[in-house]
């Protein structure tokens, strides 16, 4: 059940520069929001679709503090190291996008803030488990810092929620692939296949290629945070995903059949021990409480996230063309 616009309504986007809160901003401007970005500047060769914009870090507590004041509505997408950063420092990890998390989450109580809108990892909240597509009622066991780091703000968002009513909604996301994600950084399957293909660079893959992953085109998460933002209905958490499992081979072989290429050289790395074998979200109640469905269909998603790649890299040639 969702309720009212968020036309006009003044919003703050934590990690604005980044992929999934560069696509936020241009879906909240469109909605007619007044969109505050949040973050480092982002480098995608485009301006933010922001009215104004912070350029500071987490931890800039004066300027964190001057964002937030005045807002309605919060989307927190910072503190989003990827896996395997926080792996490498779990005490770093935790000190920054935990603790600093905490401290947003107090913030945001003590100054007003209508509604806050947390995005979450369902690819690592849940560890390894023995059924498949995972509801959100599904014991959650990480085994990796990530997951670890994301629970730990989740319970206290749960807290605030409980104690002071705060009105807060959790969003556990698939693994979110599409325009504006940067290649290289240790995140973002989709992109890196692409872009190495395109470049005839050799696949990397750890483990075997068996594991299963639901991927999500970040059209559609931003479409869910922006239901979720407005949600009146009596939960506050929710799984984001398209309900559908790939394994990496999987997504190697429909890579290489939206670009037209075959004959992938794949080196496989060895497997990682924070990786959970499988992981596909029950998308059950989102689509009962929003209305909300995975609307971007998979090839025409690697074609949008491909054509993107293509016209970042200069190339000039024509558009990816569709797959038989």
């Amino acid at each position: 059940m969702t309720s009212g616009t968020l036309a006009g309504q003044r919003c703050l986007v934590l990690g604005a520069g980044g992929f999934i809160g560069f696509n936020l901003c241009r879906a909240l401007a469109a909605a007619g929001a007044r969109v505050h970005g949040f973050g480092r500047t982002p480098k995608f060769g485009e301006p933010p679709t922001t009215e104004t914009w912070t350029n500071a870090e987490f931890g800039d507590h004066l300027a964190l503090r001057r964002a937030v004041e005045g807002m309605e509505v919060v989307f927190h997408l910072l503190g989003g190291s990827i896996p395997g950063e926080a792996e490498r420092d779990p005490v770093g990890d935790l000190r920054t996008n935990a603790v600093g998390s905490l401290e947003l989450l107090s913030l945001c109580q003590s100054m007003g803030v209508h509604r806050l809108v947390f995005v979450s990892s369902g690819g690592t909240i849940y560890g390894p488990t023995a059924v498949s597509p995972i509801s959100e009622d599904h014991p959650t066991n990480p085994i990796s810092v990530y997951g670890i780091h994301k629970l730990l703000i989740e319970k206290h968002l749960g807290m605030h929620i409980h104690r002071d009513s705060m009105q807060a909604m959790v969003l556990r996301a698939a693994n979110p692939y599409g325009p504006y994600q940067r290649p290289g950084r240790g995140q973002g399957l989709v992109v890196n296949l692409i872009t190495r293909r395109l470049a005839g660079q050799p696949v990397e893959i750890w483990g075997d290629g068996s594991t299963v992953r639901d991927y999500l085109h970040v059209d559609d998460l931003v479409r869910a945070m922006l239901a979720a933002a407005v949600y009146e209905g009596p939960y506050r958490l929710m799984n984001v995903g398209s309900g559908i499992g790939r394994s990496i081979n999987e997504v190697v072989a429909a890579v290489d059949q939206v670009l037209g290429l075959s004959g992938a050289e794949v080196r496989h790395l060895p497997g990682r021990a924070a990786d959970v074998p499988s992981n596909v979200l029950d998308v059950s109640r989102i689509r009962t409480e929003l209305g909300w469905s995975a609307q971007i269909g998979w090839l025409n998603g690697l074609r949008h996230t491909a054509d993107w790649v293509l016209g970042k890299s200069g190339s000039g040639g024509p558009a990816v063309r569709p797959a038989p």
